[in-house]
């Protein structure tokens, strides 16, 4: 018997507004899904008044994204060992007005992914990585004469060998603020604190990396543990696929979640009008989630709303 009305969805992301706390995770390659790729995506995003964020091996360049519409952008950044190469794209990352960079640090190599190695996967010819097509065919093409060509790419061109010296690297070539995305440890999370970042990701690449990880709601649970929402923001994803997945990410402490397969299917679907109709659903489904709960807004969710299976199996 509480009166909610019409639960407020609007929330902010590093002091940046959004209309709902549902976002859309960085996700290579768009343009296999539609001819529009990412650009069809981030006219969707900025349709709905949430953030989209881009990844470094999107299918059109991070300038062209841009220049589609006013919305909120991130910019997902993997470190490549060419560091000329890395402080490059963040320079133009600043120059077209993305307002965070979320950088990848689960991905030193890409996880065995079976289906890519029997397919020998490559992007078809008319396709390149949109952000260095003026560069060596090497970094803007897959190629794979045995096995996969994106675990080849991963292998040959990304950086391996940094530990958290590389976010202070960061930190010294950019003032936009630094998202470390891939955390899946309290401690880790606390040592991400230390040098500095602006945000917390709590991910675990969409199960795609190691094997038998735990999901990433688990671990937010913990992760909530060692670092203060309050005071670091922190953002989850991973097997969201209603509005109540959201509900429960945000009861335990993200600030905001994000969604990748969902903005895949919709853009295979339809395109723009794809994305968009998944962003309606989950916003839907999260205002109805809401009012059940008795809550009028996403950030008087309290955390005793969900309980963990731990609890009812001592019943």
């Amino acid at each position: 018997l509480r009166s909610v009305g019409t639960p407020s969805l609007s929330t902010s992301i590093q002091g940046h507004p959004i209309s709902m706390p549902i976002c859309i995770a960085p996700t290579a390659m768009h343009c296999l899904a539609h001819p529009d790729g990412e650009k069809a995506t981030a006219r969707a995003a900025a349709a709905a008044g949430t953030c989209m964020c881009v990844s470094t091996i999107s299918t059109v360049s991070l300038e062209d994204v841009a220049a589609v519409g006013t919305g909120l952008k991130w910019f997902q950044l993997y470190v490549y060992s060419d560091m000329e190469v890395t402080r490059q794209i963040i320079k133009r990352v600043e120059r077209c007005g993305y307002k965070a960079i979320a950088v990848t640090v689960d991905a030193p190599l890409l996880g065995m992914r079976y289906a890519d190695e029997r397919n020998k996967f490559v992007l078809p010819p008319h396709l390149k990585f949109g952000n260095f097509v003026s560069q060596d065919k090497h970094i803007s093409e897959l190629d794979s004469n045995s096995g996969s060509g994106l675990s080849a790419y991963f292998a040959d061109l990304l950086d391996t060998n940094s530990g958290w010296e590389i976010i202070d690297w960061l930190k010294s070539v950019t003032s936009l603020p630094i998202i470390i995305k891939g955390i899946h440890t309290g401690e880790d999370a606390l040592l991400a604190v230390e040098h500095g970042v602006e945000g917390i990701w709590v991910s675990n690449h969409g199960a795609r990396q190691l094997d038998t990880v735990p999901a990433s709601i688990d671990m937010l649970h913990e992760i909530v543990q060692y670092v203060d929402p309050r005071k670091v923001e922190i953002y989850v994803d991973g097997g969201v696929r209603y509005g109540t997945d959201v509900l429960v990410g945000l009861a335990l402490g993200a600030r905001a979640v994000f969604v990748g397969r969902p903005a895949l299917w919709g853009l295979s679907y339809a395109g723009e009008e794809g994305v968009s109709l998944m962003l309606r659903l989950l916003r839907k489904e999260l205002l109805l989630a809401l009012t059940l709960s008795g809550c009028k807004d996403v950030h008087s969710i309290p955390k005793e709303l969900v309980r963990r299976k731990s609890y009812f199996s001592k019943l």
